[in-house]
């Protein structure tokens, strides 16, 4: 006979939802309650790394660097799914290396698209 779930079997997931949504809150409140509030010239100025802001932050850059890290982020993910693969390689059998070339291949498949459209190239 199988056990049907009911709202009962909910009420933890619930409390811990409301205690962590209570701790947040009391957090927020107590640390501005509690908190200094000295608001000086000199704290209300941008401050970046210990050097003064010199002119305006809306200066238009090249799009190269969002698309590097955005590369970087892509292929240093797909490389995480190596490692399991490494760990368990015995278990996998013939099949788990078939499989892992075809991703490999697939990744090297988009890099050499990536190095083809020129996205890498700092001209």
């Amino acid at each position: 006979m199988e056990a049907q779930s009911t709202p009962v079997n909910y009420l933890p997931i619930i409390f811990q939802m409301i205690v962590a949504l209570g701790f947040v809150v009391v957090t927020m409140v107590v640390t501005h309650l509690v908190g200094p509030k000295r608001k000086t010239a000199d704290k209300l100025i941008p401050f970046e790394s210990g050097i003064e802001s010199i002119g305006n932050a809306r200066q238009p850059f090249s799009i190269k660097y969002f698309l590097v890290a955005i590369l970087f982020v892509l292929f240093d993910v797909e490389v995480i799914f190596m490692y399991p693969w490494a760990v368990n390689f015995r278990d996998f059998g013939w099949a788990g290396v078939i499989e892992m070339f075809i991703f490999m291949g697939t990744l090297l498949l988009g890099f050499i698209y990536v190095l083809k459209k020129g996205a890498l190239d700092w001209e």
